[in-house]
């Protein structure tokens, strides 16, 4: 085993590495850009080097600085956690010339399933089912819209050097073909450096169904069962689980075995995962699955396989990495009860998703274990206080939950979601809360269109109840006067009078709405919650200014509630809501009622479609961005005439910054 790794990554995955390094007495080192010198993975090491500054290009991704903190540090081996350089074939290949282990697979193995049309001709002659497409090396767009016709709409175009969701197009019309192709190929040059696409049958009812392999340098490769991720929101996953629901032991059988066939192919060591999409028939049940590609690293979502088998897959990649044999063979390794991962992100999922940025004012999570089995783990890397910058991925943590069967971690993953407090930016663990309600998520009627199936109940459904949220608010303010009263009485702001009822005043924003609310307080102690002409009858009793339990029109609730600035963050097991005091003079602003387009989040502008004078419809397309990894379509905010346009293609954008201003 080695004395000392070094690992080139951040965030979770980092701090994840580091914890079974740590249990193994392997000593870590973190390496960090400007941007994380402060970051949870470097307080997570024995110790840091700082490669650069934020821009990942000049940190994370520049492999000769990561090489040079390795050797200078005395690091034995490099782990590369997951993105970055971890499927890069020329840093595996430098490592090795530089005298250090690369803890993954060879750099040939990294080559040969890095390019999605080389992998399939791979995959073809090692007998691996394959969805029809064309994987050539003509890349004409005349060409390839002529082989799209041959496969039949819809197709997708997929960046040939692609992952993550990034350089994907569904294409359902011949019309649309040449604007799809000419996006994709755009993101696929910019994330990839390869503009290179295949075009593919797209499968109906898709369910995305992958393989975790491992393969020792003694030539042993084994399966470790299979995981659905077939939820996802931008060709990226929400949530995963396994194992798979619905999947019959033969069909396990099948897969398992074909995804060691794609192991072998390639001379695989290592951990890798082999995905398959997998097609339903309309009537239900599974009728094939196809070979989809092989990721050349440790998984996002590999916690919920170490949840059904027991295992710590690091530490497999750590043995494996140091020469020894596989530490159970096939027949060795066992399923036990089920596990399902939600991806907590740093989004707006009303808003398309859009990834958001901001310090994370409070994080708190519930009760967990770390790695070992457990009802419930969480994987984070950051910290309460920490920021989410736009210069990285918008994930926050990983929940893990395990239980006996679905339905167990289900529930399971249900009350620790409703216990994950996080305040200070826009995330997306209502959404996921509403997500595993819904009837197919529930049901196991699983399929990379759920999302978009389930739009009502996921998008349009109700939140907080309006008086539930105004109670926890005011339990709030109760709760912040009570502690400012205990050392000056005469700080009381609650309308309390020596004789007879006082009545506070509030107008209250939720959403896009204002509530005129009224609190009646007794003598005697008597509270009451006067909105939309309802009187609830409400008590109070408070932990201190975060914890509460209240009794609203003779029901118990217990909530949480977090002040940020004029905002109060309410969480209780039925939801949650944000809050906000308006003041009785608050007005709007000239320039707010004309009304423009800003950027949601930093970012840098490459593509315009719109100049002054130009009229545009609400909800058109009128410029393109780039930020956290992605390509975001701006859309204007409502009908009119473009006034002015204030950036370039190519210039950067600060989050709030007016991008064009509308009249009309």
């Amino acid at each position: 085993m080695f004395s000392k790794i070094l690992i080139a990554n951040r965030g979770e995955i980092a701090c994840r590495v580091a914890a079974t390094a740590r249990r193994l007495g392997v000593r870590t080192v973190a390496v960090y850009s400007d941007a994380d010198a402060g970051a949870a993975h470097v307080a997570a090491c024995d110790e840091a080097v700082a490669i650069g500054p934020a821009a990942a290009r000049e940190s994370y991704l520049n492999a000769e600085r990561v090489i040079a903190a390795a050797l200078a540090t005395g690091a034995q081996a490099v782990h590369p956690g997951y993105g970055f350089l971890s499927e890069n074939e020329g840093f595996a290949q430098a490592c090795a010339d530089a005298g250090l282990v690369f803890i993954g697979p060879p750099a040939a193995a990294i080559q040969a399933m890095g390019l999605k049309a080389e992998s399939k001709r791979l995959m073809e002659a090692a007998g691996v089912p394959l969805v029809p497409g064309y994987h050539g090396a003509d890349q004409d767009p005349t060409h390839l819209q002529r082989e799209a016709e041959a496969i039949g709409y819809p197709v997708l175009i997929k960046a040939s050097a692609g992952g993550g969701g990034r350089g994907l197009r569904v294409v359902t019309r011949p019309e649309d073909f040449a604007a799809q192709l000419a996006a994709c190929q755009r993101e696929a040059l910019g994330s990839f450096g390869d503009d290179a696409v295949l075009i593919e049958r797209y499968v109906q009812q898709p369910r995305h169904i992958e393989i975790q392999v491992f393969a020792d340098r003694q030539g042993q490769v084994v399966h470790l069962f299979e995981r659905d991720c077939s939820v996802q929101r931008r060709h990226q996953k929400v949530l995963e689980e396994a194992p798979a629901p619905g999947l019959s032991p033969e069909l396990r059988a099948r897969m398992g075995a074909a995804a060691v066939a794609a192991a072998r192919a390639v001379g695989y060591v290592g951990a890798g995962t082999v995905e398959f999409i997998v097609e339903q028939a309309p009537e239900g049940g599974i009728r094939d699955f196809f070979f989809m590609e092989m990721n050349t690293r440790l998984q996002v979502e590999h916690p919920v396989t170490e949840a059904v088998t027991g295992l710590d897959l690091v530490e497999w990649q750590l043995r494996i990495a140091a020469g020894e044999p596989l530490p159970r063979k096939q027949d060795e390794l066992r399923l036990n009860g089920h596990a399902i991962e939600a991806r907590i992100c740093a989004e707006q999922a009303e808003a398309g998703f859009l990834p958001a940025v901001g310090r994370l004012d409070v994080a708190r999570w519930p009760a967990h274990v770390r790695f070992e089995r457990g009802a419930v783990r969480v994987d984070a890397g950051v910290r309460e206080g920490d920021a989410i910058s736009p210069h990285y991925d918008s994930m926050i943590a990983k929940l893990i939950v395990w239980g006996a069967d679905r339905a167990q971690a289900l529930a399971r993953l249900d009350a620790a979601l409703a216990a994950t407090h996080l305040v200070g930016l826009h995330t997306n663990v209502a959404f996921l809360r509403r997500c595993i309600a819904t009837a197919s998520f529930r049901e196991a009627r699983l399929d990379t269109a759920l999302i978009e199936r389930e739009r009502a109940a996921l998008f349009d459904a109700p939140g907080l109840p309006l008086p539930l949220a105004l109670a926890g608010l005011v339990a709030q303010l109760r709760a912040v006067q009570t502690a400012a009263a205990t050392s000056d009485p005469w700080s009381r702001r609650d309308g309390w009078r020596l004789a007879g009822p006082a009545t506070q005043f509030l107008r209250v924003a939720v959403g896009e709405a204002v509530h005129e609310v009224q609190v009646q307080h007794s003598p005697s102690g008597e509270l009451w919650l006067c909105v939309g002409g309802e009187r609830h009858v409400l008590q109070v009793q408070s932990n201190g200014i975060e914890q509460h339990q209240l009794s609203l029109g003779g029901r118990t609730a217990q909530l949480h509630t977090y002040a940020q600035g004029d905002s109060v963050h309410v969480f209780a097991d039925s939801g949650s809501a944000v809050l906000r005091c308006v003041s009785p003079l608050a007005v709007v602003s000239h320039e707010a009622q004309r009304g423009g387009l800003n950027a949601p989040m930093p970012g840098k502008l490459i593509a315009l479609h719109v100049g002054p004078g130009d009229r545009v419809q609400a909800g058109q397309t009128v410029a393109v961005m780039e930020a956290m990894k992605m390509e975001h379509t701006l859309s204007a905010p409502r009908d009119g005439t473009v006034a002015a346009v204030h950036y370039a293609v190519g210039d950067a954008l600060a989050e709030g910054a007016a991008l064009l201003a509308l009249e009309g």
